[in-house]
């Protein structure tokens, strides 16, 4: 097939910006392989991110849409047309066949340029509850991809998300031997392989909800056996740290790069229910405890539904993550070995692991690529 061309446009956020540069590697492993450009902005994760990936990445200015009256409101028609004009320019200059969009501030201006331009718009959603551009662009796109069912948008088709590359490689490797991959997570992160382990991650950020909660149940769990892998979020980690002085196998970092190693060695994950972590812990069929962000719209509880649904996790309210429920529930979970395994086994199996390939799919399609 011919090698196609395409503008990717997503940023701010891992939560945008992962699933991007999953896709670009995915149509670029397609036999005619892609010329792929990434529309984003100066000052988010893409700056780094997509450079680093040996991708080329075109600025657009952020647009933030109010969604409420303010000043900004009145400076939002002079600010859109100059992140439109941008987007079309970085259009023009790439030839994009096609623009995929991965919602956010990028994304908006970039389907507004493509549908000036007449270039087919592919969406993708990875939330289960649709954000502001990708309601706009799913109106005219030619295929809306989304994360998970029930994802209120038009004619849309479920692919997963396309996991990054490091849980891609783990899927895989899990696939081959699991026990092997377990054993070098554990060294990698000087953890013991043969403990029942639990891992506790509130996002990059953190949770002081979590942090707090579970810290003051640590010592029953590791009175228990239970080996503690707590990802505290960045500078949170010394409070965690003195509750937890003292016992052994409970396990303090700020922040972890090697996620892969911590998830091949978690028998369970107490969490935030972002849609990466639960695409992420699905596909490698991994149960939860999620734990949504009691703000926002709600997309967080959304996003577990399904596979909590399908026995794979459990959701637990934010006000309801106590010490009290660590040494109750959570600990009696932990210590049913039957109970874990079958979590982790329903997990796996509303997880979708191929959702890079799915989506290029319907890009290659959107573009009119002719094999």
């Amino acid at each position: 097939m011919a090698e196609l061309r395409a503008l990717l446009a997503g940023g701010g956020t891992a939560g945008h910006v992962n699933p991007l540069l999953a896709t670009a590697t995915a149509l670029q492993a397609l036999p005619g392989g892609a010329d792929i450009t990434v529309l984003g902005t100066a000052a988010g994760l893409e700056a780094r991110l997509v450079p680093d990936a040996g991708l080329p990445l075109r600025h657009v200015p952020r647009v933030p849409l109010p969604r409420r009256p303010s000043p900004d409101l009145l400076r939002l028609p002079g600010r859109l047309r100059s992140a439109v004009r941008a987007a079309a320019e970085a259009i023009t200059d790439s030839r994009a066949q096609v623009v995929v969009g991965f919602g956010g501030y990028v994304a908006t201006p970039a389907y507004l340029a493509a549908r000036r331009l007449g270039v087919p718009v592919v969406v993708h959603e990875q939330n289960a509850r649709p954000g502001l551009a990708n309601r706009l662009g799913a109106r005219w796109a030619r295929h809306v991809a989304v994360s998970f069912p029930g994802t209120p948008l038009p004619r849309a088709v479920l692919t997963g998300l396309p996991l990054r590359a490091a849980i891609a490689e783990l899927v895989a490797e899990r696939e081959s031997d699991a026990t092997a991959r377990r054993i070098a997570g554990a060294a990698a992160l000087g953890l013991e392989p043969h403990r029942t382990t639990l891992l506790v991650t509130g996002g990059s950020l953190g949770a002081q909800r979590v942090n707090e909660a579970v810290a003051g149940g640590a010592r029953a769990l590791t009175d228990a056996g239970i080996q503690v892998l707590h990802l505290t979020g960045q500078g949170k980690d010394e409070p965690v740290r003195a509750a937890t002085a003292g016992l052994a196998g409970y396990h303090v970092r700020p922040y972890l790069d090697d996620m892969a190693s911590a998830y091949a060695v978690a028998d369970l994950v107490l969490a935030r229910s972002g849609a990466g972590t639960v695409s992420e812990l699905a596909a490698l069929g991994i149960g939860a405890v999620y734990v949504p962000l009691p703000i926002g719209n709600g997309e967080q509880r959304r996003n577990a539904a399904d596979v909590v649904a399908a026995g794979g996790g459990t959701i637990v309210a934010d006000a309801d993550l106590t010490p009290a429920y660590v040494t109750g529930p959570l600990l009696e979970l932990l210590a049913d070995h039957d109970r874990l395994a079958a979590t982790s086994h329903a997990a796996a199996g509303v997880g979708i692991r191929d959702g890079a390939a799915r989506l290029a799919e319907l890009v290659v399609d959107a573009a009119q690529v002719t094999p």
